[in-house]
């Protein structure tokens, strides 16, 4: 929408939908929920009652506590009214120096839409804390790639540091200062470093609220057993570690709602979790992730085991393959698969990663893997010697082995 390549009916379900489904449509604010009385009160004044509730509150932009951050200019990207008050600003004030706090996948994706369609328009930096882009999804030696390509396209990544504060003139931004002590000239700042739940309306009502949002059980049904949550503002379980996850991804929230439309027409369908899937692109470069990386396990404790192969979309005798990797982590005490990474320059390989999601599900160890056999074609996939799920194992099998000696 930013990039005017869609318009906002495009991407929302019209009230139309719903309310052919014999769905009532209001839209209004509620500003106060009465648990006790199953009451709701709207902004406008009415008054609904319920049997059951659903809270579906979302999250909002973090706007981390400094300088500037309240100016004309400095915003971020979360929903339809974001991308529309962007849209407003670009035609008003026809910026040329972007700033983005943050290098996750939106920063990411948004510069590279920008430089796609206007080439020589926009001069576009991030800056990130960690020492490459995308660090909730890959990992350095997967991400360095990632860099490389990205800076051939013009765009400028600053890793390692942050913003320290945001410049003004006459009430909009005119720069950013770095904890560099350097100074970066921007007359756009997006804002991409992180989310927050929306509890306002929890707290209200008197939930139990975790650390990452409203607790739920595996029915998604809150405290208040009578009032169900889910998406971004619940806390969610991760499939692989059991703790608490904050999982605020689009396809946990799907399936949420789903799950909890499932609990009130009276069926008993249990969220198993998340394993945080994900994936992106820039340019021609696809890249997607699932489970732990390798960072993230060795916070949580894991003795991990980790290899990379090299793999192509076709044979490699065929014109037109183009090259991908896979990284894939192990855990060394049971040798299950507990994450994994994908970067390559194709659609196809990117979505192998859902291959590698089902066999962290079905709990499969290195030897398992060392027998996995894709199907195989030479004009849709690499031969199968460069089978890249099967060749990683092998070498994690080599690893794991070395060890037990």
């Amino acid at each position: 929408m930013v990039t005017g390549l869609v318009t906002p009916e495009s991407i929302i379900n019209k009230d139309s939908m719903l309310e052919n489904a014999g769905i009532n449509v209001i839209v209004d604010d509620v500003t106060h929920v009465d648990p006790k009385q199953k009451q709701v009160t709207l902004a406008k004044g009415k008054t609904l009652s319920y049997d059951k509730l659903f809270l579906a509150t979302g999250s909002s932009v973090f706007k981390p506590p400094m300088t500037g951050i309240n100016l004309d200019g400095a915003m971020g990207l979360r929903n339809l009214e974001d991308a529309g008050t962007i849209i407003q600003y670009f035609e008003r004030h026809n910026p040329k120096k972007i700033v983005f706090l943050g290098a996750g996948f939106i920063s990411m994706e948004m510069a590279s839409i920008l430089m796609t369609h206007y080439p020589d328009r926009y001069d576009i930096s991030l800056v990130e804390l960690a020492d490459h882009p995308l660090p909730l999804m890959l990992d350095g030696d997967m991400a360095a790639e990632v860099t490389s390509y990205v800076r051939q396209k013009g765009i400028h990544i600053l890793t390692g540091q942050t913003v320290t504060e945001i410049l003004g003139r006459d009430g909009r931004v005119c720069g950013v200062k770095l904890s560099t002590g350097e100074t970066l000239d921007a007359d756009v700042v997006f804002i991409n470093v992180g989310v927050r739940p929306n509890l306002e309306l929890a707290r209200q009502i008197g939930l139990e609220i975790a650390d990452f949002g409203i607790t739920v059980n595996e029915y998604q049904e809150t405290s208040d057993p009578d009032i169900l949550a889910g998406g971004d503002c619940v806390q969610k379980i991760n499939v692989i570690t059991g703790k608490p996850d904050a999982g605020r991804l689009r396809g946990p929230a799907v399936m949420q709602g789903r799950l909890a439309a499932k609990r009130l027409a009276g069926f008993n369908v249990a969220y198993p979790g998340v394993i945080n899937a994900g994936g992106c692109r820039m340019f021609d470069m696809a890249i997607s992730c699932t489970g732990l990386n390798e960072a993230t396990a060795l916070r949580e404790g894991y003795d991990i085991i980790t290899a990379t192969a090299e793999s192509r979309t076709k044979h490699g005798m065929i014109p037109g393959m183009t090259p991908w990797k896979l990284k894939l982590i192990f855990d060394r005490k049971t040798t299950r698969l507990i994450g994994g990474q994908i970067v390559g320059y194709n659609v196809a390989p990117a979505r192998e990663i859902d291959a590698v999601t089902a066999l962290i599900l079905g709990q499969k160890t290195i030897t398992d893997l060392t027998t996995f056999t894709a199907a195989c074609n030479p004009d849709i996939s690499s031969e199968p010697s460069a089978e890249p799920i099967a060749v990683a194992a092998e070498q994690a099998f080599q690893k794991w082995i070395k060890r037990r000696q």
